[in-house]
This record gives C-alpha cells, sequence and structure tokens, in this order.
C-alpha cells in the first residue's frame, strides 16, 4: 500500500454552526451542555483564541459495529453502555481503534455505528480521520480513526511504507511453503498533524494512533483442526504462528519508529504521541522499539528523542487497560515526546467494570461493552 498523504480542506464549517453544535430548530438539543461546549471551542479557535487544556484518550472499541439482523448484541445495546464511557472522557481528542464500517444502498461504506456511539457527547459531529482503502470509503473492519474538533492539518496512512515486508519460510505449514513468503501485518498506522492552538500558527500536535498485532497465532496452513479450527495439531506449529505474529507486531513497531525520527529529522521540536492498542505491555519489545529509550541504545544524543509511556504516573494497582486470566495487563498506550511532558497534568485509566475477557461465560451478549479500558490524558498548553 502507497502511503497517503492528504492535506485537509481550507475554512472551516460557517454557515450553519450554531444549529449544527445545538440542533435543528423545533428540536430538543441532546446534551445540550456537551453541544454548548463543543461549540465555545469551535467559536474561540475561529477568534484565534487559544483553547489550553486539552484532553487526548485511547480506546479500543473492541469490534464495533451494527449486527446483522436478529444477532446479539445489539447496537443499541452496546451504546447504552458505552456512551456513558465517552461522555466520560470528554475528550478533545480520541483516538479509537476497531471500529467497523457500515454500508447503506448507494451509498460508500462509512463510519455509521460509530457517529451513532458519539451523537450527544462532545465528539458529536467531530471530524473523523480514518484509515480507508484505495477507494476511499473506510475498510469493513477495525478502522483506526481520530475524532476532534479541532482542525486537523494532514493526515497520512502508512502501512509497510518505511518498512519493507518481511519474509518467511514456514517450517510446519501443511503443504510446506516452496519458498519464503511475505509476511505481511493487516492494519495500517494512522498518524494526524493536529492544530492545537490557532493563536500560535504552526504549533501542531503529531498524533499517531496504532493497533499492533495481536499475540493470536497467525494461521499455519494445514495445522488448525477441530469444527471451529481452533485445535492445533501440535505444539511447535502453535509456536510458530505466535511467531509469526510477533513479526508483524515488530514490524508495525519499527514503521512506528522510523515515522518518529522522520517526524523529528524535519522538526526536533516536534510534538509527537503515540496512542493506542500495542498489544504489549510496557516492558515488551514492541513498545520499548517505540520508546527508543537511552537505556536500550546506549546513545545519550538521542535523549530528545525517546517516547515516554505516561502512564507511569498511574499507580501500578490501576495501570490496567485489558483484565485477562485474573490479571490486569496494560496494553493501550500513550507515549509523548519529552517536550509534552511540561504540559502534561495527568492521566486517567476507567477500568473499574474491566471484566475479565478470557474467562468461559464472558461472551459478548453476556458484555456488550468493549473488553478493553479507556485511558485519557490531560495537557495543559499555556
Amino acid at each position: 500500500m502507497r502511503r497517503r498523504f492528504e492535506s485537509a480542506p481550507k475554512g472551516g464549517r460557517t454557515r450553519g454552526t450554531i444549529q449544527a453544535y445545538l440542533g435543528r430548530p423545533g428540536k430538543s438539543p441532546r446534551c445540550f451542555k456537551f453541544r454548548l461546549a463543543t461549540l465555545c471551542i469551535h467559536i474561540a479557535a475561529s477568534f484565534g483564541v487559544p483553547v489550553t487544556q486539552i484532553r487526548i484518550a485511547t480506546f479500543n472499541l473492541e469490534n464495533f459495529d451494527e449486527p446483522a439482523a436478529g444477532v446479539r448484541p445489539l447496537l443499541a445495546d452496546r451504546i447504552a453502555l458505552m456512551k456513558p464511557q465517552i461522555t466520560r472522557l470528554r475528550a478533545d481528542i480520541a483516538c479509537f481503534q476497531e471500529v467497523h464500517g457500515q454500508e447503506r444502498p448507494g451509498q460508500p461504506r462509512d463510519l455509521l455505528a460509530l457517529k451513532e456511539l458519539l451523537a450527544g457527547t462532545n465528539l458529536d459531529g467531530a471530524s473523523l480521520t480514518s484509515t480507508k482503502p484505495a477507494n476511499d470509503a473506510v475498510f469493513d473492519v477495525r478502522n483506526l480513526v481520530i475524532a476532534t474538533h479541532l482542525p486537523v492539518i494532514k493526515h497520512q496512512q502508512l502501512k509497510n511504507d518505511l518498512v519493507n515486508e518481511p519474509h518467511y519460510q514456514r517450517l510446519t505449514a501443511n503443504p510446506p511453503d516452496a519458498a519464503p513468503i511475505a509476511i505481511g501485518v493487516e492494519r495500517p498506522i494512522l498518524h494526524a498533524q493536529i492544530d492545537i492552538d490557532h493563536a500560535a500558527p504552526g504549533r501542531l500536535l503529531h498524533v499517531i494512533n496504532v493497533h499492533l498485532k495481536s499475540k493470536i497465532p497467525s494461521d499455519i496452513p494445514g495445522r488448525l483442526t477441530g469444527l471451529h479450527e481452533d485445535i492445533w495439531s501440535s505444539a511447535d506449529s502453535w509456536a510458530e504462528g505466535s511467531f509469526v505474529s510477533s513479526m508483524k507486531r515488530m514490524s508495525q513497531a519499527l514503521e512506528v519508529r522510523r515515522l518518529i525520527d522522520q517526524i523529528l529529522d524535519d522538526d526536533p521540536d516536534a510534538c509527537i504521541i503515540v496512542a493506542g492498542d500495542f498489544n504489549a505491555e510496557p516492558e515488551e519489545v514492541p513498545v520499548l522499539a517505540i520508546c527508543g529509550n537511552v537505556e536500550d541504545t546506549n546513545n545519550s544524543e538521542l535523549a530528545t528523542r525517546v517516547l515516554i509511556p505516561i502512564e507511569h504516573t498511574i499507580p501500578g494497582e490501576a495501570r490496567y487497560t485489558l483484565f485477562h486470566h485474573g490479571r490486569g495487563q496494560m496494553i493501550d498506550h500513550m507515549l509523548v515526546t519529552r517536550n509534552l511532558l511540561a504540559h502534561y497534568r495527568g492521566s486517567e485509566i476507567h477500568n473499574e467494570i474491566l471484566h475479565d475477557d478470557s474467562i468461559a461465560f464472558a461472551t459478548d451478549i453476556k458484555y456488550p461493552e468493549s473488553d478493553h479500558a479507556p485511558f485519557v490524558a490531560t495537557f495543559d498548553f499555556d
């Protein structure tokens, strides 16, 4: 996939702004206080008044879709539980993962389910910058989306643009591979440049939304059996599937790190935040590769290029975004450049009612909400 870099259209919302934010004539405005607050932000930005406090969130919505007729959980069931989570975030910039697209007759695939989830929250009517296939609609499944009312100046998606696909000849495949095959990744990386302060032209925040490959083993031909093809015929084939998944995950992590270095080569003072579902805990290689710690590079001259996991300011007992096999795991992260620490004011992980996604009865019908916890951070750009 070629790298796509797009500039936002010039100009903003003008005619009908108040109507768009507060509701149409003759109808009661939904969540009036959130719409009014958003309108104030829009007007302030239009007149060059800086909006100093910004809340940035990441949230894996877990296969967020409009199901087929008669399939549970219904979209309405999911929205009833998850809309309060979105409202609580009060996010000015939200990075979402696993957002599916929906179709209507005669219309391109769109993020209709997400728009319904955001309706009535402070992100109602926000611009939705999404990963896209070549036809300029959205992907059927697992889009990355950045939602914000702040101006998105440019955006791009990357998928093996800065990193070539690795090739590997599988050992346990049946029939065996005749030659090494390309180990491609399923999801692009989404990068947006967001204007966080109209009063200071060129004051941009680089937001990189990621969803790295999960630890679920990749398919090895001829090695999965059973009614649902979920039983591995041998332990070494399961291990090889896990190895292939780790290659995909590290390929994405390397591309993110190369993108960060590319941005910093162009602007050493760039403000960068990498947010999303890393499917890796803080001490695991994909996270460390993106951070680029001096302890790992042994090069103090790279200190200004290190990214810091801001979750470290959250007490250890509350530091998890997924609950698996009875243990909290921190796999959703926000990593920031050092210059953003001067503006950082704190983080929250909303995991109070997170269920264990690994237990036998933890079905989507019983738990329609996401199995990830939202993670939000506050910055003050005075």
